[in-house]
């Protein structure tokens, strides 16, 4: 408020000043326009004297209301520079506050960002990791499956010789048995056939 208090002042001021100047001026007319019909010429020449006096305090008047009003100007001038100034240095200041603001939220997006393809990265790789392993233990599931096939089949052949060997083994006992029991008759036909052979001799 004291600001624009100031300034309405000075206005007021130079009015009052103005006014006064533009009075003496009319003054010094009237003075000159009431003299010269009287036609005194030490009237005349003291009415110009005084006029000249009143044009010259009016001009007086008016230039330093000139100056005053220039330098007025000038003040009014340095202090809306320095008031822009100030406004300009608010606002870049709240502009550096908004960037680094701005600045600060792209860095933390750009971190979250990273950090969320570096997750990515991580279970992708993991996931590649999961699969290689589910592969080479399908791998292995299908060469035991395959081992365990070929030992089931190794197991049916060896049953299938044993049991072929036991039934070898089983003809061979029974030929065996079918055998001796040639062998004694042959031993018996032997025997019964010296008998009588002995018999033979001693009847001879």
């Amino acid at each position: 408020m004291a600001s624009m208090a100031s300034p309405n002042a000075r206005r007021r001021q130079r009015s009052t000043r103005l006014v006064v100047a533009v009075a003496l001026i009319v003054a010094s007319g009237v003075l000159l326009a009431a003299v010269v019909p009287t036609g005194s010429f030490v009237a005349v020449a003291v009415s110009g004297a005084v006029a000249v006096l009143l044009g010259a305090a009016a001009l007086r008047i008016a230039h330093s209301e000139l100056m005053a009003s220039r330098r007025d100007a000038a003040s009014d001038r340095a202090s809306q520079a320095k008031e822009y100034a100030e406004l300009a240095a608010r606002r870049s200041e709240e502009n550096a506050e908004f960037i680094a603001s701005v600045e600060g939220r792209i860095a933390d997006r750009d971190h979250a960002i990273t950090a969320r393809e570096k997750a990515i990265t991580d279970l992708e790789e993991a996931v590649e990791l999961a699969q290689a392993k589910v592969v080479e233990l399908t791998r292995r599931a299908d060469a035991e499956a395959k081992r365990a096939d070929a030992a089931v089949a190794e197991r049916d052949e060896l049953r299938r010789r044993l049991q072929a060997a036991e039934d070898r083994a089983a003809e061979a006992i029974v030929r065996l048995a079918e055998l001796e029991q040639e062998l004694d008759v042959v031993r018996a036909d032997l025997l019964a056939w010296e008998s009588s052979h002995v018999d033979l001799r001693k009847h001879a």
